[in-house]
């Protein structure tokens, strides 16, 4: 049984990072449990590109901003009209989720304790039933003003950077930096 302090801090951090407005912009990171370095194999990297085109094209989700770096994705999104962002973040990462699970099994993954650590995580989680790849929410933020658009956006590009994989934010493949260097990048992206 969880305690009645999970519980209440569970409740708190679900208030505090909601959609409150399906139709806003909001900065999201959304984060591998245990801060695991997932994404440093391309086989799980291409199944986030992949998913996030799809959820462009069928979905409605409008990305502005990305960056996937080795253990968390940030992005400012927002949703087509008539779409809710809520929910196509949850299909996001219930679908990544099942199909990173199944890749690892597929490719030679030399780290073998992954699924070992997804199962723990999943254990502790009633909501998941074998395995647990993402932190629960993904921690929207609106962005009210257009001063906190350029602070996030600026954040997203620059943390290759500041993590020390990049000298300059274009030079790193997996973010939307290369886009607004004039490149082509590997999502289509909305300007701000």
């Amino acid at each position: 049984m969880k305690s009645l302090y999970y519980v209440f801090n569970s409740w708190i951090m679900a208030f505090k990072y909601t959609v409150t407005d399906q139709n806003e912009i909001y900065f999201i990171t959304t984060t591998v449990v245990g801060w695991i370095d997932a994404f440093t194999r391309k086989e799980l990297v291409e199944v986030i590109i992949e998913s996030l085109k799809y959820c462009q094209s069928e979905k409605g989700l409008i990305i502005y901003a990305w960056c996937l770096m080795p253990s968390h994705l940030h992005m400012i999104v927002s949703a087509t009209e008539g779409k809710k962002l809520s929910d196509i973040i949850r299909d996001f990462k219930k679908f990544t989720s099942k199909k990173i699970i199944k890749t690892l099994g597929e490719i030679n993954e030399s780290r073998e304790w992954l699924l070992d650590k997804f199962a723990f995580a999943a254990r502790t989680n009633i909501k998941n039933k074998d395995y647990k790849f993402w932190q629960d929410g993904f921690h929207p933020i609106i962005l009210y003003s257009n001063e906190f658009k350029d602070q996030k956006l600026d954040y997203i590009h620059n943390n290759p950077i500041e993590a020390g994989i990049v000298t300059e934010a274009e030079y790193y493949n997996y973010s939307s930096a290369i886009n607004y260097a004039g490149g082509m990048g590997l999502l289509e992206v909305v300007y701000m």
